[in-house]
């Protein structure tokens, strides 16, 4: 479905985030392919923008093997939607709920050995079998069991096991490298990890999975792949490599419905500290998106805005709740209403190219990821597509 020119958006929706449930199915599908493996669908931050549990249902219907979080209410808002696959949290704080994470069935990736005894007490307080994988800092130097922690840790897993406190279930490492396939710390990385289960299988315990490969690793360097990836960016349709198109399809469309259309005269400055000024008689619209809806204010006079088919460019400053494009003397055909296309897949129908997330990073130099994950709750979600879905499903 082209969600540019035949909109599902709702003409009440002053802002939606269209989400292509089968784009995220696709993508998914495609990395396995590449990868040859099982996938584990990270599927945090709530989706990457793209709302957790439809993501989740979408790459599960993709083929996904698991899925994987940041957090613990991540983890246990998926189970409350009723999704029973694998899924693995792997950051948490002293404060913590390990019971509950415990009681929703949720692998817990642990970094320290402190993490790994507040998991064994929760478990012997409600007797039974905590599930856990261990990470390990491989060489990312952020979160993971240090080399000066990694001896007792081992230990303390294969004591806690041997007692029914926990099952370790996996190894796993992030890639300090990621978005650089060949740089040669990936596979030193990868060395380090197997090194890590080496030493717990000669203390008895025989972890039964091992991943650390990303996106980028995960569609370019299947050596990385051990048992599982676990792909992010790339399920929801952007690139993990600069300059690379490995036939993904973006998922989502942020677009608005035009709030006011209206002429101003030569000399007129427009929005905050008229930061542009009108160099003719000209027409404006109005857009009510900005950034507290994740439009970067450093866009601002950087940006285009795709409105029936043409592209036009954002004029004066980006505000908290709006901006304004410059339709031209003649107003460019566009009426209040009309469908402002932010960002969005490719549209084949549309005279000129829809702007994309990826556009929106290179000009203000930071990633898509930032992007996609940003745009706001304000944006009301509105679902297309069959994958992962039932007929009861709603849109936000």
């Amino acid at each position: 479905m082209d969600t540019v020119t035949a909109s599902p958006a709702p003409e009440s929706a002053a802002l939606t985030a269209v989400v292509n449930t089968d784009a995220i199915a696709a993508n998914t599908a495609l990395v396995a392919e590449r990868a040859g493996t099982g996938v584990i669908a990270v599927v945090k931050a709530d989706g990457y923008g793209h709302g957790a549990v439809p993501a989740a249902r979408a790459a599960l219907a993709g083929g996904a093997a698991e899925l994987g979080v940041a957090h613990v209410p991540e983890a246990l808002g998926l189970r409350a939607a009723g999704i029973d696959a694998h899924i693995t949290s792997w950051l948490h704080t002293p404060v913590t709920d390990f019971g509950a994470a415990i009681a929703g069935d949720v692998d817990l990736a642990l970094s320290s050995p402190r993490q790994l005894a507040a998991v064994v007490a929760a478990a012997h307080e409600q007797g039974v079998t905590a599930t856990i994988s261990l990470k390990v800092d491989t060489g990312l130097g952020r979160s993971g069991i240090g080399a000066d922690e990694w001896d007792e840790t081992a230990r303390a897993v294969a004591a806690a096991q041997a007692e029914g406190a926990v099952r370790l279930r996996a190894m796993m490492c992030h890639l300090a490298f990621g978005d650089e396939p060949e740089n040669p710390l990936n596979s030193l990385q990868a060395q380090r990890l197997d090194e890590a289960s080496a030493d717990l299988v000669r203390l008895g315990v025989r972890p039964e999975l091992m991943h650390l490969a990303n996106s980028p690793s995960a569609l370019t360097r299947p050596d990385l792949a051990r048992d599982l990836v676990r792909p992010g960016i790339a399920l929801y349709g952007y690139s993990p490599i600069v300059g690379r198109d490995f036939g993904l399809t973006p998922a989502m469309t942020l677009a608005a419905r035009v709030a006011l259309v209206k002429k101003v005269p030569a000399g007129q400055g427009i929005s905050y500290s008229h930061t542009w000024t009108a160099p003719a008689d000209t027409t404006i619209a109005v857009v009510p998106a900005g950034y507290a809806d994740g439009v970067p204010r450093l866009l601002s006079g950087r940006m285009q805005v795709h409105i029936n088919g043409r592209r036009f460019p954002n004029v004066g400053r980006i505000c908290m709740d709006q901006l304004v494009v410059d339709l031209g003397r003649d107003g460019g055909g566009v009426r209040e209403g009309d469908l402002a296309v932010l960002f969005g897949p490719p549209s084949p129908q549309a005279t000129e190219p829809v702007p994309s997330a990826t556009d929106w990073a290179e000009e203000i130099g930071t990633i898509d990821y930032e992007i996609v994950s940003g745009v706001g709750g304000r944006a009301r979600r509105v679902y297309v597509g069959t994958a992962g879905r039932s007929a009861g499903d709603r849109d936000d």
